[in-house]
């Protein structure tokens, strides 16, 4: 009788092992699956790629290992290598910037660094404006294993690393509505619809809570996500004179002083070229929603392309002509966005600003880095100079005639990390501003599918159900925190070359190691340049 019952216990137990273990598979991924739906920091997980965010995370934390082993190393990816992505992303989240075991940089390739001083100087020496502390939020991480990673968000106050007023980068002194900035690092233009709609305002929340920086609305037109944040804004207008044009695709100036009237725009843009775009702007009919299509003044669901340039002028006198009007009608200072191709590209604008005595009050300069959201390859890899390259260039031009204090020079192409800025700074940059790197703060992968309409984390995206993947009150406080990042690490360079302000470095500050191990400085490299003559510049 005893066997017996042992026997039937024996398989009743079998049994229910067979069961649970067919069973808890399938209520784990539900219980996964309604877990995922719920949380509000990883946009992947909220989709139906959600199984493949967790594998995802698995990839990603033994990544290091893996490469290192079997495939790659940190800093060979692109556009963005791998140890750039978690760097930015550490900033935004963590609000760390600190690293262990050295740098992953080859040291054996040439490239720039920057000079410190033997007498660095201490904190309370910088010249830096850190009140009032900021309110934000930022995640700490409670536990961590192969599979998962436990992690609170918590309140956080934070310094906001400013320029003090002696230090403000000030643009069109002379227009009606003159525009300080204390915050040397904003948004570049990425325009709504290109990127989608959440996107647009976890941008704009973000940089309002960071205070002092700015936001560019990129050629779609502005937006109330834009306005959302209360942040300074450049508005950007492109050849499509989208927002601004009338039935008959010129220039409505009535809607242009009313867009210029709106308290948060403190500047405008015209976007003459862009690094990579240098055919016009595209954007996917899929994208074109009815809102969109209302605010550009065109056809829903239609694909478009910019003109690649404006049609009102096609040289640099009548361009100039055309400014002026731009900032007579609106009272603020106007830029242009140009592309540099050689030595000599950008001469004719310096020149005709001496002549004048007037002209754009900022350029921006694209490298031919640019084309974040869209872009063609036949122009992506060899049309327009890279960044660094570009700043010399514009600078010695607008030194040369006379001009360099009537243009500041905002400098976008790549600039990731607080080193870049700096450098970018050093070579003669105003200002710098960013593309890629915002949107990983707001929670991009680097998918590639910025094109598609399909982006699985809903950035680059109009699709209204993938919008929701990016949850906007926890994605503002991670581009929050990646500008006060920024700021932080440009002041923690200024004081390790012993200066008070990043708007101090000049390339005195940089040097070139080249492949043989030789230092070169830069402003041996590239000595300012002196004055042309009056009768050259005639």
């Amino acid at each position: 009788m005893l066997p017996s019952i042992v026997t039937d216990m024996v398989t009743v137990l079998t049994l229910v092992i067979i069961l649970v273990a067919f069973l808890t598979p399938p209520f784990f991924l539900i219980w996964l699956y309604f877990k995922n739906k719920k949380q509000a920091q990883h946009s992947l997980l909220r989709g139906k790629y959600w199984l493949l965010g967790i594998l995802r995370y698995l990839i990603e934390n033994v990544g290091p290992e893996f490469r290192f082993y079997i495939t790659d190393e940190d800093n060979s990816g692109r556009p963005i290598s791998r140890i750039k992505f978690v760097s930015i992303v550490k900033a935004a989240k963590y609000q760390k910037t600190l690293i262990s075991f050295g740098s992953k940089r080859d040291f054996q390739s040439p490239g720039m660094f920057i000079k410190n001083s033997m007498f660095p100087r201490l904190n309370e020496e910088l010249e830096v404006d850190n009140k009032p502390l900021i309110n934000s939020r930022k995640y700490d991480i409670q536990d961590e294993s192969i599979f998962f990673r436990t992690e609170k968000m918590v309140d956080n106050t934070i310094q906001p690393w400013l320029l003090t007023e002696n230090n403000y980068i000030h643009i069109g002194t002379n227009r009606k509505y003159p525009w300080a900035i204390k915050g040397l690092i904003g948004v570049s233009g990425m325009s709504y619809g290109a990127l989608g709609p959440h996107a647009i305002r976890a941008l704009s929340l973000g940089v309002g809570l960071a205070g002092g920086s700015w936001m560019n609305t990129g050629e779609g037109g502005i937006s109330t996500h834009h306005l959302e944040g209360n942040c300074d804004i450049i508005y950007q207008i492109g050849p499509g004179l989208y927002g601004v044009r009338n039935k008959s695709n010129q220039m409505d100036w009535e809607m242009l002083k009313e867009k210029a009237s709106l308290e948060q725009v403190k500047a405008i843009e015209l976007k003459l070229g862009q690094g990579a775009k240098i055919r016009g702007g595209h954007l996917e009919g899929s994208k074109v929603t009815p809102e969109i299509a209302e605010l550009r003044g065109i056809e829903s669901w239609k694909t478009i392309d910019s003109p690649n340039r404006f049609l009102q002028f096609s040289n640099v006198v009548e361009m100039f002509d055309f400014v002026e009007r731009v900032q007579q009608e609106s009272g603020l200072p106007v830029g242009i966005k140009v592309v540099v191709g050689d030595n000599t590209s950008i001469d004719d604008i310096a020149m005709e600003f001496a002549k004048r005595g007037n002209g754009p009050d900022f350029v921006t300069l694209d490298g031919g880095e640019g084309g974040t959201g869209a872009t063609f390859k036949e122009l992506a890899d060899s049309l327009g100079l890279p960044i660094y390259s570009a700043i010399t260039i514009a600078d010695d031009a607008f030194r040369k005639y006379g001009v360099r204090d009537k243009l500041k020079i905002i400098v976008a192409g790549r600039l990731h990390l607080p080193d870049e800025h700096a450098i970018a700074l050093g070579m003669g940059a105003d200002l710098v501003a960013g593309a890629r790197s915002f949107m990983i703060t707001v929670g991009c992968i680097m998918t590639e599918s910025c094109h598609t309409n399909n982006c699985p984390v809903g950035v680059a995206t109009t699709n209204k159900k993938s919008q929701r993947l990016l949850y906007v009150d926890e994605k503002k406080y991670r581009t929050l925190n990646y500008i006060v990042a920024a700021r932080a690490g440009l002041f923690a360079i200024t004081a390790a070359c012993g200066l008070k302000s990043p708007t101090e470095l000049k390339r005195e500050h940089l040097v070139f190691k080249d492949d043989r191990f030789k230092v070169h400085s830069i402003d041996d490299l590239y000595p300012l340049p002196g004055p042309v003559s009056k009768k050259a510049q005639n």
